[in-house]
């Protein structure tokens, strides 16, 4: 449920707001992104294809953490290391055929130290084969949007036909840490161990070095090759928002660092999301079909959030309900309508999905015997 409404955010909002004046001084391509509505505060040549070095792994990771989702994957499993994954060169842990990890052991060497090695041990857990996760990979790019990528590979050393864009890196990132935000828990470590099966420990540092120096950063990817040249997609949090900004051919990873800090500090300060209502507000009570309980109360599944101005001023804002019936059985984090909010000069400024405040189970044979009992005895029409 919660991935169809981020994907309707991705399709209905991903749409420029502001291109500002030129900030970032050394990227060839870059993005700065609200993560709730898909809001674009700034872009640089964000459709142009470049190579996109190790923010590949962002889709790896989406992969992953959606097997883990979908309950095929579990964090405990066991990943015995293939030959391929062992050969693989770049940044990797060293990891050795036959050698046996956990899941989760191995989404820390791939979020922390950008591991090649694992990522293809992971690729290969989820789909079978590295091909066959590749593919995945693709179709999913797809899925939520991405118009300028393809994949060959689920680490990003370079290879011929492999590329993405900064727009598309944006939808990728943003779709990870709105569907998944427990990655955060991993991309936003600075150092930590790799506990090795002969007992021995691998020392990890995270080659994302804002998530140490820049107190909100905590995620997610960098990237480096002699094509890509230094690429990072970052992810930072404050006041209520979440930003994902995008750097790609940049000539040195303090420039990498800079180009990045100065779109976090730009977005920051010049904008805000107000939340308007909260998520779980109730807005109505509607009749049950069928159900247990003849009447239910509805409530918004999400907040309802406006992008603004640093300056705006608060506006005032209506509710307009849209759905239909409402047949049990019914359960909460069903969609069951939209609410559009509307502000004082008219404009729609967002629309959330609706869902039922509690659980309601369809009616027996006995309680529609009960209903109709006490409907006689109060002299009402019998319900049939």
């Amino acid at each position: 449920m919660k991935k169809l409404i981020i994907l309707f955010s991705f399709f209905f909002l991903f749409t420029s707001v502001v291109l500002g004046e030129e900030i970032t001084s050394f990227s060839e391509s870059a993005i700065l992104v609200e993560t709730s509505t898909g809001k674009v505060i700034y872009e640089k040549d964000a459709d142009i294809k470049r190579a996109p070095a190790s923010m590949t792994k962002i889709m790896s990771m989406i992969l992953i953490m959606e097997s883990i989702s979908n309950g095929n994957l579990k964090l405990d499993d066991n990943v015995v290391i293939s030959e391929n994954a062992a050969s693989m060169g770049g940044s990797q842990v060293y990891l050795n055929t036959g050698e046996v990890y956990k899941v989760k052991e191995l989404i820390k060497s791939i979020a922390i130290a950008s591991a090649n090695d694992a990522v293809v041990a992971m690729s290969e857990k989820v789909a079978g084969t590295e091909e066959k996760f590749v593919s995945l990979m693709n179709e999913k790019c797809a899925s939520i949007g991405c118009t300028n990528t393809n994949f060959v590979n689920p680490h990003g050393l370079d290879s011929e036909n492999h590329y993405s864009s900064a727009r598309d890196m944006a939808l990728m990132g943003t779709y990870l840490v709105n569907n998944y935000p427990e990655i955060l828990e991993y991309t936003s470590i600075y150092e930590d161990y790799l506990e090795r099966p002969d007992g021995s420990n691998t020392w990890l540092v995270n080659t994302n070095k804002l998530v140490r120096f820049y107190e909100d950063v905590d995620g997610l990817k960098t990237g480096f090759t002699s094509t890509a040249g230094y690429c990072l997609t970052a992810t930072a949090k404050k006041n209520n928002m979440r930003l994902v900004s995008v750097v790609m051919g940049v000539d040195s990873p303090d420039n990498r660092t800079s180009d990045t800090v100065k779109l976090f500090n730009y977005g920051f300060n010049s904008y805000k999301l107000s939340v308007i209502y909260e998520k779980n507000k109730i807005i109505d009570e509607v009749r049950v079909e069928k159900g247990k309980k003849e009447s239910v109360k509805i409530m918004l599944l999400q907040d309802a959030t406006e992008f603004l101005n640093i300056n705006d001023k608060n506006k005032t804002y209506t509710i307009n309900v849209s759905m239909g019936k409402v047949v049990a059985p019914v359960k909460v984090g069903d969609i069951v309508g939209e609410a559009e909010i509307i502000d004082n000069e008219s404009n729609i400024v967002t629309t959330v999905p609706i869902t039922v405040s509690e659980n309601v189970l369809k009616a027996s044979l006995w309680d529609y015997f009960k209903r109709n009992l006490n409907i006689s005895l109060s002299g009402k029409n019998i319900i049939v």
